[in-house]
């Protein structure tokens, strides 16, 4: 009995130890990651754009914001290039970011589709193409209200025009409220999706997650 208290006893001293090692180590891992990415931004020429903050202090809160969500954030990035008002290129960059996401929201769902379906012995006919394209263009109009822009970078191309990078970070948990309305709304466009709604609804209600 005094062996098994013993036991008890040392693991609870070890595991603070353990945790604190692994926090150490992740916490020397993204002070890399914010050096390799200011030199990166630095040698590149990219410059803050709509902040009276510097780019460091926008690169740190944004890392910071990242590992506050955990698994519930996601990082979307829009671009845009080629362009003389920096008004326009911005929104640009938003559109951007909101069809980058509505596609990878597409393409996570039809792959589950098609992987769960076909082993249920249900083929996935064309009817699913008109479907998932109809979801694509639903979440894209659905997540803009989801998306919190975290900061913006701009560079000039040496012609007077400028290119854009515009980071966002999406809290998952809320997005996916977005994705529900665009799947329901993407459903009354398709008879086989209404046919197997409650199977599909099932996928998104799950979350985005790779």
């Amino acid at each position: 009995m005094n062996k098994i208290i013993l036991f008890l006893v040392a693991l609870c001293l070890i595991a603070p130890l353990s945790m604190k090692a692994q926090n150490k180590t992740l916490d020397k891992a993204m002070k890399k990651e914010y050096q390799t990415k200011m030199k990166e931004y630095k040698k590149e020429g990219w410059k803050l754009f709509g902040s009276s903050r510097s780019l460091d202090i926008a690169l740190l809160t944004h890392y910071d914001k990242l590992n506050t969500l955990n698994e519930d954030g996601r990082e979307v990035v829009g671009v845009a290039s080629k362009f003389k008002s920096k008004n326009v290129g911005h929104q640009i960059a938003i559109n951007s970011a909101c069809i980058t996401y509505a596609q990878q929201a597409g393409s996570h769902l039809k792959g589950r589709v098609v992987s769960d379906m076909s082993g249920d012995g249900v083929e996935a006919d064309e009817e699913f193409d008109h479907f998932y394209a109809a979801y694509e263009r639903l979440v894209e109009k659905e997540i803009k209200g989801e998306m919190r822009e975290s900061y913006s970078i701009i560079r000039e191309n040496g012609d007077g025009t400028f290119e854009m990078q515009t980071f966002f970070i999406i809290n998952e948990s809320a997005a996916s409220k977005a994705r529900i309305r665009a799947l329901e709304n993407a459903a009354k466009e398709s008879a086989v999706a209404r046919k197997y709604a409650e199977k599909v609804s099932d996928f998104v209600r799950e979350g985005f997650k790779e």
